[in-house]
Parts: C-alpha cells; structure tokens; sequence
C-alpha cells in the first residue's frame, strides 16, 4: 500500500508514541501486524507498542516495527477495575500521544481512557462516550476485520486502498537452528501439521492419514499446537505412526519456531495458520464452515482446501457442527491435502529461474 499520496500525508517528525489495543486471539494478534506496518508508512519515526496478553506476547518479539509489547491479562467475565486502573497507571507513565482501541467493547477502552491519552480513536460501539474521544463510523460497510482494524490507523474517512500491507514475523535463522537441535531434529524437509481450532467445527478429521501418506513419501512430520491439542497429536501419532513428533507444546513461542523451521503447514482456519503465513513458510489452509476470503491470512497461501460438497449451513459460525455431519470437513480426503503438500514442497525446492 502506498500512502504517498495527496490525501494521506507522511509526517516523519512525530515522534510521539503510540499505543495499539488490538483483538487477542492469536489469529487476529498476528493480523494486527498490518496496523503497524500502516502506522510505519504514515509516522515512520512514531514508537509503537501493543497490548498483549501473556499468551499472544511471544509474537511481539518477532514483529518488525514494534517496540515493545505491554503485557497485560485483564479477565474476560468482568470488568476489574483495580486492573484497569493499574494498567491507566503503567500506559500513563509512557506518555502515549494516541491509542487505536480496536475491539467495540467497553472495557477494551477504559485503560486508555483512565491514562489520559489524548488521542483515542475507535469505532462507534458500546456507548463508549467520554472513553474514545476521536469516533469512527462506517464499520458495518467495512467487509472484514483486517480493514475494521487498518482503516483505524488511516485518517477520519480516507479511502481504503486496494491491498493491505501484509503482517510479517521475522523469526533470526539462528533460533530456528537452536530450535531444531534443542529437540533433536534432522535436516530433512518437514510438514507442520496444525490440528487446533477454536471449536471442533474447524478442524479436518484427518491429519492422522494424511500425516501416515507423508510419512510414507520419506517426509518429516510435526503435530504442531498448545497443550490443548495433546490429544489430537496423540491421535495423529497413533494413525500416522511414531515416526510423526509431537511438538505440540505449552507456549506459543514453541509453535511459532516450529512453523519458521517447517518446509510446509497444513493447518485448519486458526490462529498458526496465521503465523505460518506471516512467517513465509508455504501454508495450506483447510475451510469448511468458513469463509476464505473473511479469514484466511492477507499474505496469501500456498493452496486453500475446500470440499467441494455444497452444505445447506456453510458459512457457519458455530464452535460444534451439529447438521450434515460435518460434510464441509469430512469430505475432504487425506489423499488430497497430501498430494498438495507434497507438490508444494516440491515447487518451493525448484530453484529459481534468473
């Protein structure tokens, strides 16, 4: 995107910091990246840092253009005011010029608010009066959640470009090598499977056969996730055989080395699909009850796997599929997702042509 343009004017002077609330599901967290890049355009020499929780604050440190990131855990069921005023204190002491409050709620603009930042620029919502003072309207008009978020740091009713920059994480070649000796494993070509999701509805129910087809091909395989998805890399492992590793883990940090150090992802519509995109490593994304265009990664992916049944509920938004038996997900088969994999680990082996 190139904000040099008559309308958005670059201002390299300010050097005033800026402060981002952005949504803190790992997808979303890593989408907010394009915020940032469109902030760098705009104030090239503007400090920004963001609110984080505890599990998201990894990503912070592979960011580029992010100072630094505040963590914060604030609960979700309630609105802690002795937190909240505790966070007010901490922002307070950073001096903070202006704050992009990206979630509608109430809460989400309390702290900012309490800190006495002087710019705080959110959408209409939650009759939030007196907490954001530099309103925005139009977000119903605006189609998905990457341009609800990036149109905040944009001026009070400028276009929307065509394209977004996309979110990045830079992860040193380094960590990837001390990653990869520190759990013993080889140099081979490696396919990173992301089995997780928020809701069963997302997930593909067959990494298991897919991971015992590319075991078969002489490929590496890795069960890749959080302590939540230990059951499913056991039942992967139990299908596929044991030479598939489970490296699901206990902190995000783990799987976002593991999807730097992956020749290929395949993952369902969720929050590492996201960072392996972002990483640049070749993805494949998995969609049945959602939509592509709403929620895969702006950076693009190697291939986007959908069924080519047509289900009466798609697009569906429940965390439980309770109709059609799943048939978005089932009837994708594990013959094809492999075949794809391998295709992509080979294109991206080929050297490329001057």
């Amino acid at each position: 995107m190139n904000l040099n343009s008559p309308k958005i004017e670059v201002d390299a002077a300010d050097t005033s910091p800026i402060l981002i609330i952005p949504y803190m599901w790992i997808g979303d967290f890593v989408r907010g990246h394009t915020v940032v890049r469109v902030l760098k355009q705009r104030w090239p020499n503007r400090p920004v840092d963001l609110l984080v929780t505890s599990l998201c604050a990894p990503l912070v440190d592979y960011m580029p253009g992010v100072r630094s990131g505040i963590v914060w855990d604030l609960p979700r069921s309630r609105l802690a005011l002795a937190r909240q005023w505790q966070l007010a204190s901490l922002l307070r002491e950073r001096h903070y010029r202006t704050a992009l409050v990206m979630p509608r709620t109430w809460k989400s603009a309390l702290a900012p608010a309490l800190a006495g930042i002087p710019e705080r620029v959110g959408f209409v919502g939650e009759a939030r009066f007196g907490l954001v003072n530099r309103w925005r309207w139009g977000e119903k008009a605006l189609p998905r959640l990457i341009d609800k978020n990036a149109a905040l740091a944009l001026p009070d009713r400028a276009p929307r470009p065509p394209e977004w920059p996309v979110p990045q994480l830079r992860v040193p070649p380094e960590d990837v090598a001390r990653w990869r000796e520190a759990h013993g494993l080889g140099s081979r070509p490696a396919v990173a499977l992301a089995p997780g999701s928020v809701g069963s509805g997302k997930r593909w129910p067959f990494y298991g056969e897919a991971a015992r087809l590319l075991i078969a091909a002489g490929l590496d395989v890795w069960v890749v996730g959080g302590p939540g998805e230990k059951a499913l890399a056991a039942e992967i492992v139990a299908t596929g055989g044991p030479a598939v590793r489970d490296l699901t883990g206990t902190e995000l940090r783990n799987g976002v080395l593991a999807m730097a150090a992956a020749g290929v992802a395949i993952s369902n519509d969720s929050g590492l699909m996201h960072v392996a995109a972002a990483l640049d490593t070749p993805t494949i994304g998995i969609f049945g009850p959602t939509s592509p265009y709403h929620w895969a990664p702006l950076n693009g992916l190697a291939a986007t796997v959908q069924t080519k049944t047509q289900v009466p509920c798609q697009p569906c938004h429940r965390p439980v599929c309770r109709m059609n038996d799943h048939r978005c997900m089932r009837d994708i088969p594990a013959t094809e997702v492999a075949a794809i994999a391998q295709r992509v680990l080979a294109d991206a082996a080929r050297p490329v042509a001057p």
